[in-house]
């Protein structure tokens, strides 16, 4: 049985074994798009540890019980299935696959202790028709084959949040047959990161890509807690549109002493651009290998490595399908008319020649 996966073995075609983000992963891997690496714990493991601690039944009659319409239902349900992931013991099957992986990892990076990225990839996430996004944890700077351990099982107990809970039941979605994988990936030593999008949001044009920087981590910008620099460039030409420069005034930073922490970013780097001319358009390039490898409008998260130098330093997290505009019906958009239509009913109009 196939407990990990390293990303270099996984494409699209094992999304039921490694979930929608590790999926996504491998498959740009295998395109030659820059990724960290790592390995995928599979849904196999999953699978065999809840059925080894004899939870499936237990978790199906808390949840049969939630009323979905109850945020106190919902939370006691989401504490009580958590609290039986977590306190189950792990295989030690399943255990001494992670442990190897992990020791396999440190070595191909040339570090002991190498700090990596728990990541969750349920097999429901990153769907072109649903919005699984952000449902799961993730957990940065673990080091150690026992604390990768623990982190896997904690992100498999978030397959289990109120809020995924919640949604899974709105959209009519087995919690059951939705099932767990978590990638391990070398972390990015961020000096910038964001996110990206192969269309521009405000308003769908596929013309365009928009992308969203800040110092530090991505997590400040995907949660929210800081206003990005955006920037809106043109696919064609790679020309930068339209430029705005926030006050940045927090970072996602690593503190070696307590982990990771928000910090203060100094005055006079607020308002200094947190990327390059070059790194854009570098990532605009990239953007466009993975739209043109999938086929659709694209939704990628990305980071700088203050470690390397460029373009070598630019590393994509994560790709998913765009889930807005990408979803609306394609309508004509002038007066309901194509523009064939436009331009027949123009070269069909009598002209008026004036006496």
């Amino acid at each position: 049985m196939d407990y990990v996966l390293d990303f270099s073995q996984i494409d699209k075609n094992l999304l039921a074994m490694v979930g929608g983000k590790n999926a996504s992963l491998g498959e740009m891997l295998k395109a030659g798009i820059r990724v960290p690496p790592g390995f995928a714990v599979t849904t196999e493991g999953y699978q065999e540890f809840l059925t080894g601690a004899g939870l499936d039944d237990v978790i199906c009659g808390i949840l049969d019980a939630v009323d979905p319409e109850d945020m106190a239902s919902l939370d006691n349900a989401s504490a009580q299935v958590q609290a039986l992931i977590n306190g189950a013991p792990m295989p030690s099957a399943i255990a001494d696959a992670i442990r190897e992986s992990y020791a396999g990892l440190c070595e191909g990076c040339q570090s002991q202790d190498l700090p990596v990225a728990v990541r969750s990839s349920a097999t429901a996430e990153d769907l072109p028709d649903a919005s699984f996004a952000g449902q799961q944890d993730t957990y940065l700077w673990v080091t150690g084959g026992d604390q990768v351990i623990k982190m896997v099982q904690k992100c498999w107990a978030s397959l289990f949040t109120p809020r995924a809970i919640s949604y899974r039941i709105k959209i009519d979605c087995s919690h059951i047959t939705t099932l767990m994988s978590v990638g391990v990936q070398k972390m990015v030593n961020s000096r910038t990161s964001g996110v990206m999008f192969t269309l521009n949001p405000t308003n769908g044009d596929p013309s365009k890509v928009m992308v969203e920087a800040s110092w530090g981590f991505g997590e400040a910008v995907v949660s929210g807690i800081v206003t990005p620099d955006s920037f809106l460039v043109d696919k064609i030409v790679s020309e930068i549109n339209q430029r705005t420069i926030s006050a940045k005034t927090v970072e996602c930073v690593r503190d070696g002493a307590v982990g990771v922490i928000h910090r203060d970013v100094p005055p006079e780097r607020q308002t200094t651009p947190s990327l390059s001319d070059e790194e854009i358009k570098e990532l605009v390039n990239l953007a466009k290998q993975i739209e043109n490898h999938y086929g659709r409008p694209q939704d990628i998260e990305w980071a700088i490595d203050i470690d390397f130098s460029p373009p070598e330093n630019i590393f994509i997290l994560q790709s998913r399908p765009e889930t807005v505009w990408s979803q609306r019906p394609n309508k004509p958009l002038l007066g309901g008319k194509t523009g064939f239509e436009l331009l027949m009913d123009k070269a069909l109009t009598t002209i008026k020649v004036r006496k």
